[in-house]
């Protein structure tokens, strides 16, 4: 199949230089449950939101929750990984320290929220790790395309 071999970069080969498949869907699943959870309890959310200041809070919960679900799809399926990776960098970003404001708190909330706080710093450390990968990945297709 010469042709294929003198065909620009396509999905097949944005597929081989994407990180592991086993490692995305471990990482996704995280964001899946995390969205899944979200959604069924929006109302919560958007009760804490509120109380935390967030604005319109009826509208970016679940807004942020879809944009949670649909960038851990592209990167679980590794397509459009640098939008993917980019949203969830927006998305802890935006809500690690507006949520869990840890250093607000005393007791067994300042102790759950200091957890969350850093396991959504682990999260949004993946995240930039994908967007390297993704980045690297666009790069390669770029240089593939001149020759």
């Amino acid at each position: 199949m010469a042709d294929e071999a003198e065909s620009p970069a396509g999905p097949d080969d944005a597929d081989r230089d994407a990180p592991s498949l086993l490692g995305r869907s471990l990482y996704g699943g995280v964001l899946a449950y995390m969205a899944v959870d979200g959604f069924k309890n929006n109302d919560k959310r958007v009760s804490v939101a509120e109380e935390k200041g967030v604005p319109m809070p009826d509208v970016l919960v679940p807004f942020v929750t879809g944009m949670l679900l649909v960038a851990n799809l592209g990167i679980v399926l590794w397509r459009l990984p640098r939008a993917a990776a980019g949203a969830l960098v927006v998305f802890f970003l935006g809500t690690t320290p507006a949520i869990h404001d840890f250093w607000t708190m005393e007791g067994k909330e300042r102790h759950g929220n200091k957890i969350n706080f850093l396991k959504n710093l682990a999260l949004l450390g993946g995240a930039i790790v994908f967007l390297d990968a993704a980045s690297e990945s666009d790069e390669g297709v770029r240089e593939g395309d001149g020759e």
